[in-house]
């Protein structure tokens, strides 16, 4: 059996999520049971770690997935900007151009 303050520490950290797997929570709350009735043995800490280990893998899959499609979204945002950066700045300097040209003409008085 694995240190029984770690294992309580476990227990309690899985506790604090909304649990929605019908065999977790399942598990969750019969080694809760037996962790504070004295009760738990090997097998059903094993069971339990288990359990445990399938839940969150699986979510850790899904929030892997998650955060790479972020940081694609990200890095389209982050390209995104930088043209429009870049697209300012020839649109500033058209800007300054055209005006340079109708000073002059206002000063060759050609209003």
């Amino acid at each position: 059996m694995s240190e029984p303050h770690r294992l309580s520490a476990l227990i309690a950290e899985v506790g604090a999520f909304y649990l929605t797997d019908r065999r977790l929570k399942k598990a969750q709350a019969a080694t809760e049971s037996a962790l504070a009735a004295g009760t738990l043995d090997a097998r059903a800490e094993t069971a339990y770690l288990a359990a445990v280990r399938s839940y969150f893998a699986g979510f850790e899959r899904e929030a892997q997935a998650q955060l790479k499609h972020v940081d694609r979204e990200l890095q389209k945002l982050y390209q995104l900007q930088y043209n429009l950066n870049a697209e300012r700045g020839v649109a500033a300097r058209r800007v300054e151009a055209t005006q340079g040209v109708l000073a002059s003409v206002r000063e060759l008085g050609g209003e």
